[in-house]
């Protein structure tokens, strides 16, 4: 995932990408770059630390963001549902919870850093080969109502953001 720093804050097009798509990965982009500075400093003790005996850590919160992509890729670019069998695969990340405090710690940053990368990386070759009316393609969703492949890669970004807000109260709560 290569990212102009010149571009970072332009939405715009983008190379090998039609204006819909480029207009999303501008976001995208922007979005995975903050998250990244966030944490690229970050200690293995650091992304482990839990603040309860029931919190997420860092390093689970960013295999959350890998897991959610994963999750919509399968969604979005298949047109189905996942299937049990690969919410098995995409957990503990996925869900998070006890099974997650158990499993996913002990990795260095860039553990985390390169799963994000290359989950981002099939999501961009995936959308260079789709036509822009993709995105707008709509099928039932959330409490059966119809939602489209904009919304839904929207809300991937928009899940991370939450989710680098709270990395940011762990960061606040390390440091007491």
């Amino acid at each position: 995932m290569a990212v102009n720093m010149e571009t970072l804050f332009l939405i715009d097009q983008k190379d090998g990408l039609s204006l819909e798509f480029s207009k999303l990965v501008s976001m995208m982009n922007f979005t995975r770059i903050m998250t990244i500075r966030e944490v690229k400093d970050l200690s293995m003790e650091e992304l482990d630390f839990l603040y309860s005996e029931d919190a997420n850590s860092i390093g689970m919160l960013l295999s959350h963001m890998v897991a959610i992509e994963k999750a919509y890729q399968i969604e979005t670019f298949q047109n189905r549902e996942v299937t049990e069998e690969e919410i098995n695969l995409l957990n503990p990340g996925l869900e998070l919870g006890a099974r997650a405090r158990e499993s996913i710690k002990g990795n260095p940053i860039d553990y985390y850093i390169d799963q994000l990368k290359e989950v981002r990386n099939e999501t961009i070759e995936t959308f260079k080969g789709l036509p822009d009316e993709w995105l707008f393609q709509q099928t039932p969703f959330w409490y059966d109502q119809p939602a489209n492949n904009y919304f839904k890669w929207f809300h991937v970004f928009e899940d991370e953001l939450n989710h680098r807000g709270q990395i940011r109260i762990i960061k606040k709560m390390m440091s007491k």
